[in-house]
């Protein structure tokens, strides 16, 4: 199965879908191996066209490159899928990685070089470790933050008391779900400019856990944690973003729904793909 519209020859492509169907250590309801998949069978509802760039899906160079199968050692998962996204940054293409549980994001992360990490969670995941584990997916903006030099998450409502603690420091910016409501797009796009100085000259990973949606529209997900992000919020978030961003995932989808999770998953990858082809 391979993403809807994504025909493009990988010598062609300008970006490329892979799948990592990372799921070991999922801390409430697994089932995030399953995500690639269903992403890829839930967009196929959708339209090629898109009315707002006038620009259709199977004319913007997207190449599916199939899943990674994954392994029970998360760090040498990681590991190999950062040299799967590195060949296609060095092939001038954008890598779209689809999970999989969160901890596959720091794979993107290192592909790109990236100086900023922008995440739209309903967790902080600054921990260092959880239960034991540091490659836990509680732990991905904190591993992320090993590689980059800043962290925006975007719709974030839960943490531990020393995970708050953490966010309170320089290079961790929140913007939570109120302001999101409130401000729109442009408090996210401000707070990533304020992070790294000049946002034009950074180098930038966009990474989407579907948890940052309310579970009222995203049910199908591991921890879901109510009070998030509307599906247009999201994809507000996604497209001002996207022409700033050097790579892009959609994560922690599991089928523990009707599809409802892995649609969106689905629709804001497009929405980065349209958006990021616009780019000046």
């Amino acid at each position: 199965m391979t993403f809807p519209g994504a025909s493009a020859d990988r010598a062609d492509a300008d970006y490329v879908v892979v799948g990592a169907p990372l799921d070991i250590s999922t801390t409430f309801q697994p089932g995030a191996r399953f995500g690639p998949d269903r992403i890829r069978r839930f967009a196929g509802s959708f339209e090629d066209y898109d009315r707002r760039t006038g620009r259709h899906f199977s004319e913007l160079a997207v190449h599916d490159a199939g899943d990674v199968h994954a392994w029970t050692d998360a760090a040498e998962y990681v590991d190999y899928l950062v040299g799967t996204l590195r060949d296609a940054v060095d092939d001038d293409a954008v890598p779209l990685l689809l999970g999989g549980e969160h901890t596959v994001s720091v794979a993107g992360v290192r592909a790109v070089d990236a100086d900023l990490f922008v995440c739209l969670d309903a967790h902080l995941d600054l921990r260092t470790a959880f239960d034991g584990d540091t490659w836990s997916h509680a732990c991905v903006t904190n591993r992320a933050l090993d590689a980059a030099d800043a962290a925006v998450v975007v719709g974030a409502r839960a943490g531990s008391e020393a995970e708050w603690e953490r966010a309170g420091e320089a290079d961790v910016t929140v913007v939570d779900p109120e302001t999101v409501a409130d401000r729109g797009a442009a408090a996210v796009v401000d707070a990533a400019e304020t992070a790294v100085g000049d946002l034009a000259a950074a180098t930038t990973y966009l990474s989407v856990d579907v948890d940052a949606a309310d579970p009222g529209v995203a049910p199908g997900t591991g921890t879901m944690e109510p009070g998030g992000l509307s599906a247009r919020e999201m994809e507000a978030v996604v497209r001002a973003v996207a022409p700033h961003a050097d790579g892009f995932d959609a994560v922690e989808v599991n089928d523990r729904d009707d599809g409802q999770a892995a649609t969106l998953a689905g629709h804001l990858l497009r929405a980065f793909v349209f958006a990021h082809a616009g780019r000046a």
